[in-house]
């Protein structure tokens, strides 16, 4: 059977449309690669949409197009101008940024792309040898083992995503209680909807993934209205990055397995990845004066690890149903989307179609890689146009992307309530990834919950794997906190010795201030679920009045330690360490977030492409200052290509009551 799948997986490949798909996803990936603060979860996220009515070849194609090339493109960002193009490329800014003001750009993306590229197909090996050798394995696991792996992943992201266990917690805890609106997969009733008939089917992934993830870094970036990157021309030398992956080449043989092993652990993902890399190639190199000012070494680890965990995260998100990461979380979706169920079925009957996603993952890899070397130049002009001009086109799309869920008014109204939300979250620094995981996983952990409970009782906790993944849990968790405390003493005694004197003021109390009453926001949310929850059945409501009890706990302690004069520093100097800055100008941010509900009361009365045009004419002249014939060129170019879009795929665009009301348009 497995040779027949092989074959079987080898032709599906080889077929000019699945060629051409993938392809179609690998452009679409260095797309969204290249714009800075967007990534896999916002890619995926607009791609959602779209793959409804496609077929399940084209459709798989394109979505693994798109896994594998945003980590590779998103270096275009991090080396050219000192901003993550995701996640999961924080690190190389470190040294990436600092080689391309030394006039040493082209060395550090040839390094880069061809450390992504190593990254990338030992990431499918590896992925590949493990359904090989694990797939027994797979096949023994009960409802009982995927109910704790799923409480692990959930554990892991609470630890990893942040600096504060509380808020990864809390925020892991929003995402399943988000996760649970709408009908309870055991009983059928419906929960947190508010009578909304909207509600009924719960809170689209779409939606979700767009506003906690685009929404924020599109407000951020009109905050700071500069221009995306200064550089005009690459310096440095292709081959010479290339001769440098070479020449590490041992440092890529440990970070790439690095990657892919922590890619495979639910719930770390991309959010910790490169750092891990980072700091193991600094902590085993002899001559550590360079790192943070330019050394190739720096770009080198983060770029193999990032690519090759793409390969380690699909291996709990086929074989187990639980995302390794934001994105996977997303492609998770975009899976059910096409009708494969994740999970064991996917090592049995689904062997082909686990087969021809590792090697379209491979596959992809080398395209994406040789394209982005190939469209360099062209791309780092790109990079150097003002955020002013970028970011109603983004909008547009994230906009457009939303409208697909139901074709309602709601879908938009619940995409900015969502990006409000998202935008506190990046505000206050609190973990966006572990929210999204546990939105996610919400409905699979508590389907497995109920079937374990009916197949095994209580009896299920003194089952062998139970038992194994329950301690591993326990583990990581306390090494977590015991390394997270260790790490954090050893940075303030650095701190006194050098001299540092924190500076403490109002202006950094009253952000403390705002993120008491952001947290007391979390538990009123938890309160609800739970007086929501009271009246049903007690399969119906135990799921959120359990996750919503755990929230308030954790909401307490959150609350002391921000109440607390010892404990507010490291709040401000954790502030300060993520965002570079305490605020971007809390006036600033929500003067700018304003333009989405301005847009959502234009498209209620105006309709969707009339409101959409003011948007384009209001950004692009209060940001950049343009001639009203550029504004006028610019939005009829980008509003042409939405009707022409719209229309080849016969979608409905909302058309506003007035319309509705004079000319009889629905």
């Amino acid at each position: 059977m497995a040779l027949e799948a092989l074959m079987s997986a080898f032709n599906e490949l080889m077929q000019v449309q699945h060629m051409l798909y993938l392809l179609g996803g690998v452009f679409l990936g260095i797309l969204v690669g290249i714009l800075p603060g967007l990534g896999g979860i916002v890619g995926f996220s607009i791609m959602l949409p779209f793959l409804y009515g496609m077929d399940q070849t084209s459709a798989l194609a394109m979505l693994i197009g798109m896994v594998a090339v945003i980590p590779t493109s998103d270096t275009f960002t991090s080396v050219l101008m000192g901003i993550p193009g995701s996640s999961a490329s924080q690190a190389t800014v470190l040294d990436g940024y600092p080689m391309s003001k030394k006039g040493e750009a082209a060395r550090a993306l040839g390094a880069a792309f061809s450390a992504s590229l190593v990254g990338g197909l030992l990431g499918a090996i590896i992925l590949s040898a493990f359904i090989v050798f694990a797939r027994d394995l797979i096949l023994k696991l009960g409802s009982a083992e995927l109910f704790i792996l799923g409480i692990f992943g959930l554990s892991m992201v609470g630890v990893l995503s942040g600096k504060s266990l509380f808020k990864g917690f809390l925020a892991a805890g929003v995402g399943l209680l988000l996760g649970s609106i709408g009908s309870a997969p055991a009983t059928g009733e419906f929960r947190m909807t508010m009578d909304s008939y909207y509600l009924y089917d719960g809170i689209k992934l779409v939606i979700l993934g767009l506003g906690v993830y685009a929404v924020p870094e599109i407000i951020g970036l009109l905050v700071e209205n500069k221009k995306i990157s200064k550089a005009e021309k690459l310096g440095g030398s292709w081959i010479q990055g290339i001769k440098d992956t070479w020449a590490s080449r041992w440092i890529v043989a440990r970070c790439a397995p690095l990657g892919a092993m922590i890619g495979a652990i639910p719930g770390l993902g991309g959010s910790v990845v490169d750092w891990i890399a980072y700091g193991h190639v600094v902590q085993t190199s002899k001559d550590k004066s360079q790192f943070g000012k330019g050394d190739v070494r720096g770009v080198i680890a983060p770029e193999s690890a990032n690519n090759a965990k793409e390969g380690g995260g699909l291996v709990p998100t086929l074989l187990f149903g639980i995302p390794g990461s934001g994105s996977m979380a997303v492609f998770l979706g975009g899976l059910v989307i096409l009708g494969i169920e994740p999970g064991p079925g996917m090592v049995d009957e689904n062997l082909e179609i686990s087969y021809i996603i590792i090697w379209s993952l491979a596959l992809a890899n080398v395209v994406g890689t040789g394209t982005c070397l190939l469209l360099s130049n062209k791309i780092s002009k790109i990079t150097t146009i003002p955020y002013g001009y970028v970011a109603p086109f983004m909008l547009m799309i994230i906009f457009f992307a939303a409208l697909q869920a139901t074709r309602s008014l709601e879908d938009l109204m619940l995409l900015i309530a969502i990006g409000a939300l998202g935008t506190l979250f990046k505000y206050f620094d609190w973990p966006r990834p572990a929210l999204l995981i546990g939105f996610v996983l919400a409905g699979t952990i508590e389907t497995y919950y109920y079937q374990a409970v009916q197949f095994y009782s209580w009896d299920m906790l003194q089952r062998p794997g139970v038992i194994i993944l329950i301690v591993l849990m326990v583990l990581s968790i306390g090494l977590s906190v015991f390394f997270q405390k260790r790490s954090d003493k050893k940075e303030k005694l650095e701190k006194e010795a050098r001299g540092e004197v924190e500076v403490k003021s109002d202006h950094n109390y009253t952000f403390i201030t705002g993120e008491l009453l952001f947290t007391w926001g979390i538990i009123a949310f938890a309160i609800f679920a739970i007086i929501d929850s009271v009246p049903h059945d007690f399969l119906g409501g135990i799921f959120p009045i359990v996750i919503s009890s755990l929230m308030i706990l954790f909401g307490i302690f959150l609350t002391m330690q921000l109440t607390s004069r010892e404990k507010q520093q490291d709040v401000l100097n954790v502030a300060l360490t993520e965002n570079g800055q305490l605020t971007a100008s809390w006036m600033e941010t929500w003067k700018n977030f304003l333009i989405l509900p301005v847009f959502l009361l234009g498209t209620w009365i105006l309709g969707f492409i009339p409101s959409l045009a003011i948007l384009f004419v209001m950004i692009i002249r209060t940001k950049m200052k343009s001639s009203w014939l550029k504004i006028a060129i610019i939005t009829s170019i980008a509003l042409g290509f939405l009707l022409f879009v719209s229309n080849a795929m016969t979608l409905h665009l909302p058309a506003g009551l007035i319309a509705d009301t004079f000319f009889g348009v629905e």
